[in-house]
């Protein structure tokens, strides 16, 4: 299924680990604005830097 959320903005709670982490990654690949918060910083770090080398691919 191919998803195009350009323009649009979904905030992820929990995404410093696990289901949360994943479908944050999922959401700014299909082209969304993600907001990402989580109880610690360390892992939204990781996904920041994850998302960012995605993007640079394209």
């Amino acid at each position: 299924m191919s998803l195009d959320l350009s323009g649009r903005t979904a905030v992820v709670t929990g995404a410093s680990r696990g289901i949360g982490y994943f479908i944050a990654k999922e959401l700014a690949a299909a082209g969304a604005h993600v907001i990402a918060v989580a109880r610690t910083v360390g892992g939204l770090e990781e996904l920041d830097d994850e998302i960012k080398a995605e993007r640079a691919k394209t």
